[in-house]
Parts: structure tokens; sequence; C-alpha cells
């Protein structure tokens, strides 16, 4: 169960990470009551913090379950990896961007990575 902790908690990171980047802090000044809720208004702005809150939290709250039973570099590293391969899957998904052969074949060095310490750990406990 620990290991889907970690999975949702680099779900939860990718999501938190892109709220950030589409957060605009300047823009929480201009709010007012009313354009709060108006899609013109203030849900763009809304919508990204209240996710950067949410998934921020939610992320802290699943890594911790995750590292009372994985040791702690072990989830980690593992955490780490697994977040840049879905901030990478998401960018080419939602964003358009392209990928070169060789960050495919970095990625599946980072996968062969997260395998081995999956491996490794379990052997371990």
């Amino acid at each position: 169960m620990a290991w889907i902790y970690l999975l949702l908690a680099a779900c939860c990171e990718t999501t938190w990470t892109f709220c950030l980047k589409f957060m605009k802090f300047s823009d929480l000044k201009t709010l007012k009551f009313i354009n709060f809720f108006k899609w013109q208004g203030g849900l763009p702005v809304l919508i990204p913090f209240a996710g950067y809150i949410l998934f921020g939290l939610a992320n802290i709250y699943l890594f911790s379950l995750a590292i009372k039973q994985i040791p702690t570099a072990t989830a980690f590293a593992v955490w780490t990896a697994i977040t840049l391969i879905f901030i990478k899957i998401a960018e080419l998904v939602f964003l358009d961007q392209r990928i070169s052969w060789i960050e495919i074949f970095f990625m599946l060095l980072i996968m062969v990575g997260i395998m081995g310490l999956k491996v490794y750990s379990l052997q371990t406990q």
C-alpha cells in the first residue's frame, strides 16, 4: 500500500507543480467580491491557488504515509523520479511540447532505477 501512496503523492506533486506554474500571485491582489466566482474575473486566479493548497497538502499527507513503510531515501528518490516522468508526460499531452529520443532514453533509465529501488527495498524489508 505504501507504493500506492507514493504514486498518488507523485501525482499530487505533479498537479501542484502545474498549479504553481499557472498561478499568478500578483492577480490575487486584484480579486474583488463582485468578480470572485466569475469565469472572466476570479476563477482563473482562484483555481490554480486552490489547487496549489489542496494538492500540496495531499502530497505531504500521502508522502508521509509512504515513508512510514518505505525507507526515506528510497521513497524520496522514487517519488522525485516518478514526479519528473509525470511532469514530462503532462507537458507532452497538455502543453504540446516535443520530446527527443535522448530524453526518452534518460526517462527509461529513471524507470529502471525506480524498479531497481523498488525491488531492492522489498528484499531488505
